[in-house]
């Protein structure tokens, strides 16, 4: 009732200056969000935490671009730092980060047409991978009737992997393809719906006679559902 009161006795002028900060301050995240490079650098983090080199490495960047990347990331509150020696680690500020860029990825692809058409000309037609959905692919973990493959990079699965998961980062396949039975599913996860790791391995795998499909989501994806993760 008093902030009521409050709101009511202000004067036009001071409503105005009261929006005008408000919305400015919001606009903060905006502005930290408007560069393809941060959105990739987020997805990334998504994964767990990472030093700038890492980084940079993953996302074809330098690493003074990486760094000034994430500085505007940080300034915005979307990501915080830990010092390890001389070392600087990254992760994401909450999960609250990650599924903002969920909802950008949802409201792109339905606003967007020029997403579809990016995906079709670079990944080509994925439904013929097979995508599987988060949940199917639990009761099948659960019934012991796939092999799950993480093929992100090892020290993303050290962090975090889906359950029953074995580590064979998508570099790394075609000679370690003896680990894997001939006569079992395969179903291979990476980052996310962009990552393109999961659709080499499943290629890969197909091309050598394996029965093979792709988690049409990533780990963070999967951890958002309030699935089960082993760290």
């Amino acid at each position: 009732m008093w902030k009521g009161h409050l709101v009511q006795c202000m004067d036009t002028q001071t409503k105005r200056s009261f929006k005008n900060l408000l919305y400015e301050q919001f606009a903060r995240i905006g502005k930290a969000l408007s560069n393809g490079h941060r959105l990739e650098l987020l997805e990334v983090l998504a994964q767990g935490e990472h030093n700038v080199e890492t980084l940079a490495r993953e996302t074809g960047m330098s690493v003074a671009n990486a760094s000034q990347h994430l500085q505007v990331l940080r300034a915005a509150h979307l990501i915080e730092v830990r010092r390890e020696g001389v070392s600087m680690y990254y992760r994401l500020a909450d999960e609250s980060i990650f599924r903002m860029w969920q909802a950008m990825r949802t409201v792109g692809e339905a606003q967007l047409a020029e997403i579809d058409r990016v995906v079709q000309t670079y990944l080509q037609d994925r439904s013929e991978l097979q995508p599987i959905a988060a949940r199917e692919l639990l009761q099948l973990l659960r019934d012991d009737q796939v092999i799950l493959l993480d093929v992100r990079p090892t020290e993303e699965y050290e962090v975090s992997h889906l359950p029953q998961a074995r580590s064979i980062p998508v570099a790394q396949l075609e000679a370690r393809l003896v680990e894997l039975p001939a006569d079992r599913q395969i179903v291979a996860y990476c980052r996310g719906p962009y990552c393109v790791f999961a659709d080499e391995a499943v290629a890969l795998l197909r091309a050598r006679g394996y029965q093979a499909r792709r988690l049409a989501e990533g780990l963070p994806d999967w951890r958002a559902l309030g699935l089960p993760i082993e760290a």
